[in-house]
């Protein structure tokens, strides 16, 4: 099963070099042992383009857009025979990149 590892920040700034080690270290951990499928961090929130179509027409708004504590910062999608093992995995990319996480199953499995 898949899940998505959603790594949450609180705009406190990009990851520092040792936690950038760590992460890549982790990455390697999971490409390894065949949990890998696909990784990626994310620019500021400032970057984003949203477009809302909800209506009929598109509405293209260049961010920031929330008044928010936290936002996206990168995500993890892995491979995990169930909840519990991916639980794990995510636990240790939390203490890795030193940031909150959320763990999220793909829908069909």
């Amino acid at each position: 099963m898949q899940y998505l590892v959603s790594v949450i920040d609180d705009k406190t700034g990009s990851a520092t070099p040792d936690e950038l080690a760590a992460i890549n270290a982790f990455n390697d951990r999971l490409e390894a042992e065949g949990h890998w499928v696909f990784a990626g961090g994310l620019a500021d929130p400032g970057t984003a383009t949203v477009i809302d179509n909800r209506g009929g027409r598109a509405m293209v708004t260049d961010g920031p857009f929330l008044e928010s504590k936290e936002y996206l910062a990168g995500f993890w999608v892995i491979r995990a025979p169930d909840l519990d093992a991916a639980l794990e995995l995510a636990a240790e990319g939390s203490e890795r990149c030193n940031r909150r996480v959320e763990v999220r199953p793909f829908l069909g499995g």
